[in-house]
């Protein structure tokens, strides 16, 4: 019998406690959210998927559009300067699905949904710089994302403000 391959799709309403645990355990990477947060976030989102092996949820990402009412400081400095972008809010892995390509996969699969989307010129997001999460700017760095801005935070980080073209 072959190892089963992951897949990426959309999250399932079961599919929320083990998201918001994987978020939790990747804090200050991603912000602190609590359930009510988190279920706000995914009716917002374009585009809210999981990276799944069979029925267990490995990572997840949340893409939202620029006529969300998102109140993150964030998205707010993107929505003031770009018409045309989808932010990338959060990416998150268990630890010991990291490392394994599935980010690649999860953004691979981000690219080919956004492509159909007439809204959607460039793919946004922070990576944190201060205190700095190197691996994530490379993964970024490697796929093509550039600084466009820095901002420092009110919870103390300061991000590196980074876009690219969607990939179509």
């Amino acid at each position: 019998m072959s190892e089963q391959a992951p897949t990426v799709r959309p999250i399932e309403p079961g599919d929320l406690p083990r998201v918001l645990r994987i978020n939790q355990a990747n804090v200050p990477e991603v912000g602190s959210i609590d359930a009510e947060r988190l279920d706000y976030l995914v009716a917002e989102s374009t585009l809210a998927l999981v990276v799944a092996l069979g029925s267990q949820v490995l990572g997840f990402c949340l893409v939202l559009p620029p006529d969300s009412t998102y109140d993150s400081v964030n998205y707010r400095w993107f929505a003031e300067r770009f018409d045309d972008f989808m932010y990338l809010d959060r990416v998150a892995f268990d630890a010991e699905a990291q490392g394994r390509g599935l980010g690649t996969l999860l953004y691979e699969e981000v690219d080919r949904q956004l492509a159909s989307l007439d809204n959607a010129g460039r793919l946004t997001l922070e990576v944190n710089v201060d205190p700095p999460n190197e691996t994530s700017l490379a993964f970024h760095a490697k796929r093509g994302f550039t600084e466009v801005g820095r901002q420092d935070t009110p919870y103390g980080i300061e991000v590196s403000m980074q876009s690219r073209p969607v990939r179509r």
